[in-house]
């Protein structure tokens, strides 16, 4: 099965998270299957902090992937986000 998580990277205390499409029996920053984007908790102001291609998210969700509770949140936020923006 596929899911849309986050996978970690950064350093320690500078968490920087790539959100990608993986199996669910990889390991959280193993291998996977495509970088939909990306999560950057403490991106100071003025900086971008989050970025998800939509477009991608929506193939692998038709095609029966399920998304992390942290993604689901993150995918309400940016789709609100692009909507003000638009």
């Amino acid at each position: 099965m596929v899911v849309i998580r986050l996978a970690r990277g950064g350093s320690k205390k500078r968490p920087f998270y790539n959100v990608v499409a993986a199996e669910a029996s990889q390991r959280r920053d193993g291998r996977f299957i495509e970088r939909l984007g990306f999560y950057n908790p403490v991106a100071g102001e003025g900086h971008e902090n989050l970025r998800l291609q939509m477009d991608r998210v929506k193939h692998f969700t038709d095609n029966g992937a399920q998304v992390s509770p942290a993604v689901a949140r993150l995918l309400k936020e940016y789709s609100a986000k692009v909507a003000s923006a638009a």
